[in-house]
């Protein structure tokens, strides 16, 4: 997902941001191989966590167990966001009405 810059609005939101969080809050299309993807790593991202939380005395971002949750975090975050956005109801409608007018 690409940072956006601009103008602060009153809200302290930059311009931009509402729509690529609307978009990034959208439903996916996951296929067969992405999710069993999503699944894999979420077993092992809970896995680590687990066993971090477990063992936790000093927690360091510099700890090679939290370096490894954040990467494989980093990848499930990857495989979703490559999934298709599933259409809204709006965009069925909108897609039907064009393909009829045409």
């Amino acid at each position: 997902m690409a940072a956006t810059t601009g103008e602060l609005s009153a809200s302290g939101v930059a311009e931009g941001q509402e729509v690529v969080a609307a978009v990034a809050n959208r439903r996916r299309i996951i296929d067969e191989r992405s999710g069993r993807a999503l699944e894999i790593l979420g077993h092992a991202i809970d896995y680590l966590t687990d066993e971090f939380v477990q063992e936790a005395g000093q927690v360091s971002a510099a700890d090679p167990r939290v370096q490894a949750i954040q990467i494989l975090m980093a990848l499930n975050r990857e495989i979703y966001f490559e999934c298709a956005v599933k259409p809204t109801m709006a965009e069925h409608m909108r897609a039907l009405l064009w393909f009829k007018a045409s």
